[in-house]
């Protein structure tokens, strides 16, 4: 069976790499579109610590987070370890005694029903710094050490590698489905034709494109998002914890005394790939209120990526009723490498017509048309 997988973010990579690890002929097209959200994102592997209610996003978070272990040790087989992946715990934090009760309980009563979420402790604000040394002084914890943070550049690069190990080819160009008789029967790129028996579409915010010319439209936008790379000389930041204060903002630390902190989410962008003056001025706020510590560190990069953000905050991912043989699997909006690789599993069975152990009805890629 020969599938083409039109886009190689982290969802498309993951979909690509299970689809050759299965035996299949597999080809990955992919633009190189600026922007792409999997090479900006900075990784997030802890939905144990959420203010989101909603059960079927949690789902696919959790299948994310659980998944992770099979997929790094499936990666290690294929002599792919470079992933920037590490268990580093994370932290909750609050000068806020009742909103950190709340969060305890929360997570307390997930880690009795999944074993993943690892060591639940309540830590005071000096405990908290040992683990995070720039952090504000008055602010407590809740510290949960099955969290983990992962580079999505590297995690990507190294899925690709991997399925082209497998016998996966990656072209780079423009993709444009060729279908018959309301069938896809390939894509033409750069010119030529490559025949498919089924085409994933996993590319991101630029999805609609793909899809445009056969009337069919999916409810994805571009979120942007800046996020900012700080570095601190001479400190040893690969142990420190996800930083979770009361917000959509984040911490994450790397191996080279790096510490990303981020990101704005502004939606209605477009494609503007521009830094702005309020993007970079509202993380830094943001990342000093927190950890006023960082203040002599170094702004040694930004970048930009634009998230796919569908209509909710749930992924599309499903079959297209009028396309036979086209599956999506996009708008993961700022969730992509917390449940990315384990949405890419999904897809490779839609595409391998295989049978699910999961309702796919709540991520109907139309499901607002439906509803109309």
């Amino acid at each position: 069976m020969k599938i083409v997988v039109v886009g190689a973010g982290i969802v498309g990579a993951s979909t690509a790499y299970h689809l050759a690890r299965s035996g299949m002929e597999v080809v990955i097209i992919d633009q190189l579109h600026e922007g792409q959200a999997t090479a900006a994102g900075a990784g997030i592997v802890c939905p144990w610590i959420t203010r989101v209610e909603d059960d079927d996003w949690f789902t696919l978070a959790k299948g994310g987070a659980c998944y992770y272990p099979s997929l790094i040790a499936q990666l290690g087989e294929d002599g792919e370890n470079n992933l920037g992946y590490g268990l580093v715990g994370a932290l909750a934090v609050s000068n806020d005694e009742e909103e950190l009760n709340t969060i305890e309980q929360k997570v307390r009563k997930r880690q009795a029903e999944i074993p993943n979420v690892g060591e639940v402790s309540r830590l005071s604000p000096e405990e908290a710094r040992k683990l995070f040394p720039p952090l504000r002084d008055d602010l407590a914890a809740v510290h949960v050490t099955g969290a983990a943070r992962v580079d999505g550049k590297l995690l990507r690069d190294a899925m690709l590698n991997g399925a082209k190990k497998h016998g996966a080819v990656q072209v780079t160009g423009l993709a444009s489905l060729t279908v018959v008789e309301g069938k896809v029967t390939g894509i033409q790129v750069n010119g030529n034709y490559i025949s498919a028996d089924s085409v994933v579409i996993t590319a991101g915010a630029w999805a609609s494109e793909i899809l445009e010319p056969f009337g069919v439209r999916i409810p994805v936008e571009p979120q942007k998002g800046q996020i900012a790379h700080l570095k601190l000389t001479d400190q040893d930041t690969s142990k420190w914890p996800v930083i979770l204060p009361q917000g959509s903002h984040y911490m994450v630390c790397f191996d080279d005394s790096r510490v990303v902190v981020g990101a704005t989410r502004e939606t209605g962008s477009g494609f503007d790939y521009r830094v702005t003056a309020a993007g970079i001025k509202e993380v830094i706020e943001e990342a000093l209120f927190v950890a006023p510590g960082l203040a002599d560190s170094t702004l040694h990069e930004v970048r930009i990526g634009f998230r796919p953000a569908g209509p909710d905050i749930l992924p599309l991912l499903g079959t297209v009723p009028t396309l036979e043989g086209v599956v999506i699997a996009t708008g993961l909006g700022a969730s992509g490498l917390t449940m990315g690789p384990y949405v890419g599993t999904l897809a490779a069975k839609l595409a391998l017509q295989e049978e699910l152990n999961l309702d796919l009805t709540p991520y109907n890629p139309f499901r607002i048309d439906l509803k109309v």
